[in-house]
């Protein structure tokens, strides 16, 4: 099952012809080597993780951390490993520490609350529809619609102004390019802390109805946390509140007008197949295309492989969706497909805080978009497409659009 460390390919891998699928050899090794070793950028070749259930097996596991400061952690890239070791969010965390940090924001992602949010979220999307059907045709569907929802979803959740979204969308691509080096990524997180601690401070004396409002007056004028404190979470939610879902508005749109069929499904659907389609594209598009990453804190074994204290570990989540033993026919892109058990948003307890906000601004685009532009279409090829494989979070970096 293992292989000699000598002949272990680079990982992350090249994918092949089809954009939305995962690389083949992802596909070779879920069949036929399920656990291996990989080699990433610092030379290290942590066990990758292919199968479904030795995925979830693995983040379910105790024995595995997220602390990506502990020896072996196989980090994404040389700026992320940079910037997760200047500012430690809760996602990098291990219990009791994360547990504590991620209790404090549970109650702003509940379902019941994140439906609450419903209405305000239908608004933004009609009215940047208004806005594109008003404007110039073609048009970049990433600039237009894709990255403004989400973003404005998450500033007014936060207590961010919109009006600063050029400055974190610029300092946002620089986090999560997976070539940005260890002192562009620390210039960027440096100048978004800044930024998010002079907000903190504001909110001090002048709270508002918004997360950092509340964690100002809760935790900083407590003691409990300091600015920087509060400053590092809002900078994770930030950036992954808004480029997660504009990715998944995006690449799903495309595998969307690429497969016409479930496209008539998705526009004609009721809110129960609307639900479903959010499902299966998350399951199959996968977004989170770099793995998940652990370390070992003991000996143990995963998936029939020993695996020792210290190793890296990477859950390949993208072909562990793809697993024929928990979704039949998975290279299938099915919207009637029941597939909410997929691992997009992670497993166990680091499992993604804003899923449910994710899966309500998602269920409202694709519930919406096309029906209001039912000619919707491609301005370019799909392989002329400049998709990002130069990102830890997957999509187009433009989507040219007509109707």
């Amino acid at each position: 099952m293992s292989e000699a460390l000598s002949d272990a390919p680079e990982f992350p891998m090249a994918r092949g012809r089809s954009p939305f699928d995962p690389p083949p050899e992802l596909d070779r090794r879920l069949h036929d080597e399920p656990v291996s070793r990989v080699k990433i950028w610092d030379g290290s070749e942590p066990w990758l993780f292919t199968r479904y259930e030795d995925v979830r097996a693995m983040l379910a596991d105790a024995r595995v951390s997220a602390d990506s400061e502990l020896p072996g952690y196989p980090a994404q890239s040389p700026g992320i490993a940079a910037r997760r070791k200047r500012a430690k969010a809760f996602i990098s965390m291990d219990d009791p520490d994360h547990a504590s940090q991620r209790r404090l924001l549970t109650g702003d992602f509940m379902v019941k609350k994140v439906e609450r949010l419903r209405p305000r979220i239908q608004k933004i999307v009609d009215e940047l529809i208004d806005d594109m059907l008003a404007g110039p045709n073609p048009t970049d569907l990433v600039q237009a619609f894709a990255l403004p929802v989400p973003s404005l979803v998450i500033c007014e959740l936060l207590g961010v102004p919109y009006a600063d979204r050029a400055f974190f969308h610029r300092v946002s691509k620089v986090l999560i390019a997976k070539n940005s080096t260890p002192a562009e990524s620390l210039a960027a997180l440096e100048e978004l802390l800044a930024y998010l601690g002079g907000l903190v401070k504001q909110k001090l004396t002048d709270p508002g109805d918004d997360v950092l409002s509340r964690l100002a007056t809760e935790q900083v004028a407590t003691g409990a946390m300091t600015v920087e404190d509060v400053a590092a979470m809002g900078q994770l939610l930030l950036v992954a509140g808004h480029e997660t879902t504009a990715n998944m508005i995006t690449l799903g749109t495309a595998a969307l007008l690429e497969h016409p069929d479930q496209l008539d499904l998705v526009r004609d659907g009721d809110p129960a197949l609307i639900a479903n389609a959010v499902e299966e594209l998350l399951r199959y598009l996968t977004i989170v295309h770099t793995g998940r990453r652990r370390v070992a804190l003991e000996d143990m074994e995963v998936g029939g492989q020993p695996v020792r204290k210290g190793e890296g570990l990477i859950a390949a989540s993208d072909i562990a969706n793809r697993d024929a033993g928990a979704f039949p026919e998975p290279d299938q892109l099915d919207v009637t497909r029941k597939a909410r058990h997929h691992v997009a948003f992670g497993y166990g307890v680091h499992q993604c805080l804003g899923q449910p906000l994710a899966r309500v601004e998602l269920q409202v685009v694709y519930s919406t978009l096309y029906r209001r532009i039912p000619t919707l279409k491609l301005d370019a090829p799909v392989e002329d497409l400049k998709f990002k494989h130069d990102m830890v979070v997957y999509g187009v970096h433009e989507l040219p659009v007509t109707w």
